[in-house]
Parts: C-alpha cells; sequence; structure tokens
C-alpha cells in the first residue's frame, strides 16, 4: 500500500471547498457560532487592547476542570487541538505510533520535529480489536471516534494500548458529537493517558482556534514547557470558559442527538443507492465506490465538495468522507447519477 506523501499529510478538507459549494468535506457542524456564544465574544472586544488576563485564563481552566471532573494542574489549554499534536514532540519520544487510518496533523507534527513515526494500520472495517503496535514506541497516538473513519473504539481497547513508560494520546475532537460521550476518557485521571478536545466543530469556532488537553499534570508541563507567554488571546479564553459551561455542555449533547438521527438519515440514502458505508457514529460519514476520485471530479461539477481520503495512510483510493448535513439528499441525488 502505497504512502500518501508529506504534503498530503498537511492536506485538510477546507482546501476542497469553494465559496458557493455545498460543503461536506469540512465537518464544522454549523455555519457560525450560536448567537449567544457570538454575543459573549462580541462583548469582551473592548478588551483586545490589552493582553490576556490570567484570571481569564484561570476561570478557562477552572470551567474545563469541573466540565470532566478533573483537578485544574491536569487542564492545559490550547489553541485548537492541532496544537496539541504539536506539541507532542516535547515528550521526547524514541519512536510513535499512530494508529491509522487517521488525522494526518501527528504525522506532520512529529516528523517535521524529527521523532520518527511508525503507522499500525487498521484494516477494515478499522476496529481496534488487535493493533500490531511495537513494544518500542513509547508514545501512541489514536482518534475516538477516528477521522476519517468514524469508528468509536471501547474504553477497553485503548487502554489495552498502555504499557510502562508509554503515553497513549486520544483524539477525542469529535467525541462531543456522539449523545452522551460513550467511551470517553477525558474524565479518567490516568497516569499515563492524554485526551485532547476540540471545541471548534460543535462550536462553529474554527476560525477562532480552541480546545485543551487532559492529563496528569507532569505531562502537561512537559508538554507546555516551551509554549510562548500568552499562548492564547482574550477570546479564546472566553469562548473555552462559555463552552464548557454546563448549560452549553446541555447544548452540545441535545445536537448530538439531533446529529444522530441526521446521520441515520443520510447514512440510509447513501446505502439506498448501493455505497458501502463504514459502520461508524461519529458526525461525518466514510464509504467507498469504485471511482473516488471520479465520483468527487463529478460532485465537484455539481458544486458539491466531499473529502478525498487518498490522503489518509491505510487507505486505497476507493474512499469518500462526507460532513453530516441536512442537504444530504443533494448528495445522493448526486452521487446516484455516476452510479446509475
Amino acid at each position: 500500500m502505497a504512502r500518501p506523501s508529506r504534503a498530503a499529510a498537511r492536506y485538510h478538507g477546507d482546501q476542497a471547498a469553494v465559496p458557493g459549494m455545498v460543503d461536506f468535506a469540512v465537518n464544522v457542524r454549523a455555519d457560525e457560532p450560536p448567537r449567544w456564544l457570538l454575543e459573549r465574544l462580541r462583548c469582551r472586544l473592548a478588551d483586545l487592547a490589552r493582553y490576556p488576563s490570567a484570571a481569564d485564563e484561570r476561570r478557562a481552566v477552572a470551567a474545563v476542570a469541573e466540565r470532566h471532573g478533573r483537578g485544574e494542574d491536569e487542564v492545559l489549554l490550547l489553541a485548537g487541538a492541532a496544537e496539541g499534536f504539536s506539541l507532542l514532540a516535547d515528550l521526547r519520544p524514541r519512536l510513535a505510533a499512530l494508529i491509522s487510518p487517521s488525522f494526518t496533523e501527528p504525522e506532520a507534527a512529529l516528523t517535521a520535529a524529527g521523532v520518527p513515526v511508525t503507522h499500525v494500520v487498521l484494516p477494515s472495517p478499522f476496529e481496534l480489536s488487535d493493533p500490531s503496535v511495537p513494544d518500542e514506541a513509547d508514545l501512541v497516538v489514536v482518534g475516538n471516534p477516528t477521522n476519517p473513519t468514524s469508528v468509536l473504539h471501547t474504553r477497553e481497547q485503548i487502554l489495552a494500548l498502555r504499557r510502562p513508560g508509554r503515553i497513549v494520546v486520544v483524539d477525542e475532537a469529535f467525541s462531543d458529537g456522539i449523545p452522551g460521550e460513550p467511551e470517553s476518557l477525558a474524565g479518567e485521571a490516568l497516569r499515563d493517558v492524554v485526551v485532547l478536545r476540540s471545541l471548534t466543530k460543535t462550536w462553529a469556532l474554527a476560525g477562532l482556534r480552541v480546545g485543551y488537553a487532559l492529563g496528569p499534570a507532569d505531562v502537561l508541563r512537559r508538554l507546555s514547557a516551551r509554549r510562548p507567554h500568552w499562548p492564547l488571546g482574550t477570546l479564546q479564553l472566553e469562548a473555552i470558559a462559555a463552552c464548557s459551561s454546563p448549560d452549553a455542555v446541555a447544548e452540545a449533547d441535545r445536537s448530538a442527538r439531533e446529529g444522530a438521527t441526521l446521520r441515520a438519515g443520510m447514512v440510509a440514502g447513501l446505502a439506498s443507492i448501493g455505497v458501502d458505508v463504514v459502520d461508524g457514529c461519529a458526525p461525518f460519514v466514510l464509504f467507498s465506490v469504485a471511482d473516488a476520485e471520479l465520483m468527487r471530479k463529478h460532485l465537484a461539477d455539481k458544486g458539491i465538495a466531499v473529502r478525498r481520503c487518498d490522503t489518509f495512510v491505510g487507505f486505497e483510493d476507493q474512499y469518500l468522507r462526507v460532513a453530516v448535513r441536512r442537504q444530504w439528499p443533494v448528495l445522493v441525488e448526486a452521487m446516484a447519477e455516476v452510479l446509475q
């Protein structure tokens, strides 16, 4: 199986869509943040003349800690979960094992820092049943649910990756897009597990870059040792605090439940035209067709953007990924023209 190029590892869904297209390529779940969140951020605009305050940072950390039942020293605020991947090299791993197919940013960040990387490729249906992780790997990165497969691994499968002297990093960027967040380890205080979370997908904040890490205090100190002062701005701190409040968490769960119903309809629609859908539960869908490149180009001609998947390690060229959208009948209709 050919390995995608280094440039492919830096390819993301936002490169597939141009203004005016129906965008199934990007997994942000709404076109804009909710009104209450925009208003809360607007109220802080006048504070931008001042440096981010320690009080704002403490408030955001406290909100995240309370949301997950963690100690405040087990929280590290991030400029998007992707920043967490760029910090992993500061753990000085000898060998990083990436459970693949998976989000490509960990590989890009680690290899740029000179960290040796090996891919543990899961065959279809991409379940973490018996992964062959090298014993010498002292850092393992796994997505849950995994982007782009949408597969949700069990807590037991994730915890089975632990070994003495190894740190397991769990990318839970889409965990809050699943009702009840089953299998999440965000609330577990484990000495060798770091969980990365994103707030950009659920709250439509991709342009603001907000997320956080949860893990042992000593590991988080190593991750953040070389960060500059004021690593997050005032609006980022405000957004993290706002989106971690009990009301916001409840709203996110309601949205996840609505999304799950929408996803079921979308999967049924794809299946009705003979598309082979990978079994998963994330707020996006992975499927295979005979000629993914031809399908993608046909959809682009129709003004529909989907995520190519030949840039992910572990895939042949028949896979495409689509975000769950209310406009899914438009996608199914356009795909049916090619398949028929």
